[in-house]
């Protein structure tokens, strides 16, 4: 493995990736199979968008689309933002973003420190309502001289970022030993990338999409129909609509997570193994505990990305007071 740290970086952009991976313990009591956590948190932004954002502005950059003094607009829930500022400020561009409103105050201050325009929209309209973040963010780049719209959900950078870093970094860590790999989808960039390239390395890789219960994304896959998604409350991960950069050739599996028993993980979590994680980690989690359980196999290896940083929902699944105004309560209660 890259030893880190024993050189200066030339900027913030190096740091990103080469996260640890870390043996799960004590949320996976009783269980043989060995579960391990991608810390993605310990990025320098405090997520696994950390990976995309610079490969974004590069891609953009070589095109000829963006220039010196240009802006950069996205529509995002909140972690791609903060990649996308903290690699936009290292090279003098300024960023516009539209956020959901039901995501946490804490990324929409994140995003105004790093000096970004946030600008908050309904979270309950249909993908196609100009109001939804992401139409507002494509109207905003079209009307925005020299401005770039770093179109996530649709980018092919964002995927190729992921095999060309997420992919080996797994590969690597786990010795080649690696056979389970567990994420999520909001854009689909992490488990596209990252299992395309795991299954070209070891086609028994299992990989296994993780989806909040009320996103069309487990659905889909199962069905080939697209069905009305509903209200859900975990960030980041899941979709009304199904993005462009989601391959879902190389998973083998989707599976669908209640909100409760994401944040529960999220929390237990942080209290059990000192990870200190957001809902979406919990959520991911969750489901391969529930697989390594299954499996019952100590000779597998079992991947689970651990998304973002928990600092990022203090006023969330860390209050215990909103836990119980939206019904969820706190790990131990009874319900």
């Amino acid at each position: 493995m890259i030893e880190r740290h024993r050189r200066p970086y030339d900027n913030v952009n190096q740091m990103v990736g080469w996260t640890p991976l870390v043996r799960l313990n004590r949320v996976a009591e009783g269980i043989r199979t060995p579960v391990y956590g991608k810390c993605e948190f310990m990025n320098p932004g405090g997520s696994v968008k950390d990976r995309i954002g610079s490969a974004i502005i590069e891609a953009a950059e070589a095109r000829g689309d963006l220039e010196p003094g240009g802006t950069i607009v996205e529509g995002t829930s909140g972690n791609t933002g903060i990649g996308l500022a903290m690699a936009a400020v290292a090279r003098g561009y300024r960023c516009i973003f539209t956020m959901p409103d039901k995501m946490s105050m804490e990324k929409v201050k994140l995003l105004r420190a790093f000096g970004a325009q946030v600008i908050i929209t309904p979270t309950d309209v249909s993908p196609d309502d100009p109001r939804h973040y992401s139409q507002h963010a494509a109207r905003i780049a079209r009307e925005t001289p020299g401005a770039v719209l770093a179109d996530q959900f649709y980018n092919p950078a964002n995927p190729e970022a992921h095999y060309r870093t997420t992919g080996p970094e797994l590969w690597e860590q786990s010795q080649g030993r690696i056979t389970h790999f567990f994420a999520g989808a909001g854009t689909g960039g992490t488990i596209s990338g990252t299992g395309r390239f795991l299954k070209e390395k070891r086609p028994d890789v299992q990989v296994v999409g993780v989806d909040p219960v009320g996103s069309i994304i487990a659905p889909y896959f199962h069905t080939g129909e697209k069905p009305e998604g509903e209200a859900y409350a975990v960030e980041g991960l899941g979709n009304d609509k199904i993005p462009g950069t989601l391959d879902l050739d190389p998973v083998d599996d989707y599976v669908s997570v209640a909100d409760r028993d994401a944040f529960h993980m999220a929390i237990r979590l942080t209290r059990e193994e000192g990870l200190f994680v957001g809902g979406s980690a919990g959520l991911i989690v969750h489901a391969a505990l529930e697989e390594a359980r299954r499996i019952d196999d100590p000779e597998a290896f079992v991947v689970a990305i651990l998304c973002d940083w928990g600092e990022h929902y203090l006023t969330k699944c860390f209050d215990p007071e909103w836990m119980e105004a939206e019904g969820f309560g706190m790990p131990g209660e009874r319900r």
